[in-house]
């Protein structure tokens, strides 16, 4: 990622959002339906505080880590798929979304293993409160990081057939600011269910 200082703009010109505006709306329209899900589980835990802290201890921490560092990986290499585009580098823009979804694909691995798992020892929507949550956020965001894939598969299918170039890239920065957001709530999540307490 290039580390030179953006010049200044032109008196009058603004900065613009990287990617598509609608896409913006989107997301901060998901944010909202996750800020709302988070706000709902912290109410929940004040009012059952032991259930919440003995249910917690029965996760596996360690696949939570473990996603959680592909996820941040992930956004790395979109950042540098970018960063590549906007210099006009299509193939090696490329080859940066593949790795991202490939990270990607290995976070859905590990939290399906996760689910299995949960479903295995009995476990399920209805066992508790906490696991209602855990369950559900679970698998709302699971669904996010599919979707996230499919749009940085389409992004990285039309990059590869040098479909964007440097001054035309807003399907890129567009696929790379949903992907952001898959993260950002990732880093949320993990630490609400799994850590604090």
């Amino acid at each position: 990622m290039s580390s030179s200082i953006s010049p200044p703009l032109p008196h009058g010109h603004r900065r613009e959002l990287p990617g598509d505006l609608a896409m913006w709306f989107f997301i901060l329209a998901e944010l909202l339906v996750f800020g709302v899900f988070f706000l709902a589980y912290a109410f929940a835990r004040m009012r059952n505080v032991e259930l919440f802290n003995a249910s917690q201890l029965e996760l596996d921490r360690l696949s939570g880590a473990i996603n959680t560092v592909l996820l941040i990986s992930s956004s790395y290499f979109v950042v540098r798929a970018v960063d590549h585009i906007r210099h006009g580098r299509s193939r090696a823009c490329a080859h940066w979304l593949l790795a991202a979804m490939t990270l990607g694909g290995a976070f859905l691995v590990v939290k399906m293993a996760e689910f299995i798992a949960k479903t295995e020892a009995g476990i399920s929507m209805s066992t508790n409160t906490f696991y209602m949550f855990y369950l559900g956020l679970g698998f709302f965001h699971f669904m996010h990081v599919v979707l996230g894939m499919v749009i940085l598969g389409a992004v990285t299918l039309k990059a590869w057939k040098g479909g964007y170039s440097a001054t035309d890239h807003v399907g890129v920065e567009t696929g790379a600011a949903y992907w952001h957001m898959v993260d950002l709530v990732w880093i949320i999540l993990f630490p609400l269910i799994y850590v604090l307490h």
